[in-house]
């Protein structure tokens, strides 16, 4: 069955009374070629075990159930899983899960389903209004998985692969950098959906790195730190992160001369190594206060 023609799967839509939601972001796969280039280069394997997120009509899983040992998709329209369990049956690798990605237990997933498997990797086509809290919730999740292969919208692959210290990147960056080692693999024109979106997409992996470049004193304040000085990108980091932790320009100048870092900086021009170096030393003054 050839999921990506719209003249096998409108048939299988119009039978189960299915309707394309635009709420959900739903705009599934028309382009042959386009996901067994994703499941290829997500790099799942016989002893690899693959989450699929909004599966959607089960093109993607298709592939991956080719090179995975097992996928489970999860996907949170009730209404697709009768139309998945016609699309992708007879995949004995493939468990079909009806679930909100925002709210499973990865850590319980992992075990329950791929138990025996030497890693576990995440591939999927995510729709643009969950792609960061999704990408960010497995980033964050320890132990976890190995890497995140994801088609997301080309201006967010851009936003989230931006380097730390480069006029692109924001706080989202500088997490992704934290928590991974992000790429972008490929370009997807708007073309290759059904209904076509507004925008081009993009594919991007993120391996999972086993240590964050920086150990900052206290995680939790150096991403509050970050979200504070990207908060207000036209202005200067001083003017920023007193804004957004709430406190004195002149009480903070310690700590900035403390890291070496200049307070007229913007956000954008400061790496991981100088976030961290300015929480550390706001965390010391704090602990002399």
């Amino acid at each position: 069955m050839q999921l990506s023609d719209p003249g096998v799967i409108m048939p299988i839509l119009k039978r189960h009374g299915f309707k394309i939601s635009k709420s959900l972001g739903q705009n599934f796969i028309t382009d042959p070629a386009v996901c067994p280039r994703m499941a290829e280069a997500c790099g799942a394997s016989e002893r690899t075990g693959v989450i699929e997120i909004g599966p959607g009509l089960g093109v993607l899983t298709a592939s991956l159930s080719k090179r995975a040992g097992k996928v489970a998709a999860v996907e949170l329209d009730t209404r697709l899983i009768p139309v998945l369990n016609e699309t992708l049956s007879g995949l004995e690798n493939v468990k079909i899960i009806n679930g909100d990605a925002l709210k499973i237990d990865i850590k319980g997933l992992i075990q329950n389903e791929f138990g025996g498997m030497e890693n576990t990797i995440v591939c999927a086509n995510l729709p643009y209004y969950i792609t960061t809290p999704v990408i960010m919730r497995f980033l964050e999740e320890r132990p976890g998985v190995a890497s995140v292969t994801a088609m997301v919208q080309k201006e967010a692959a851009a936003r989230l692969c931006a380097e730390p210290g480069t006029r692109e990147c924001g706080a989202i960056s500088a997490a992704v950098h934290y928590f991974s080692e992000p790429r972008v693999l490929f370009e997807v024109p708007r073309a290759s959906f059904y209904p076509q979106p507004n925008v081009d997409s993009a594919v991007i992996k993120l391996n999972v790195r086993k240590e964050p470049p920086v150990k900052p004193q206290n995680e939790k304040f150096f991403f509050a730190l970050i979200k504070a000085a990207f908060c207000m990108r036209r202005k200067t980091i001083l003017n920023s992160i007193s804004a957004g932790i709430c406190a004195d320009k002149k009480a903070l100048l310690p700590a900035f001369e403390a890291a070496g870092i200049k307070p007229g900086l913007r956000a954008e021009q400061l790496t991981l190594e100088n976030f961290s170096a300015l929480s550390d030393a706001l965390c010391q003054a704090e602990a002399a206060k």
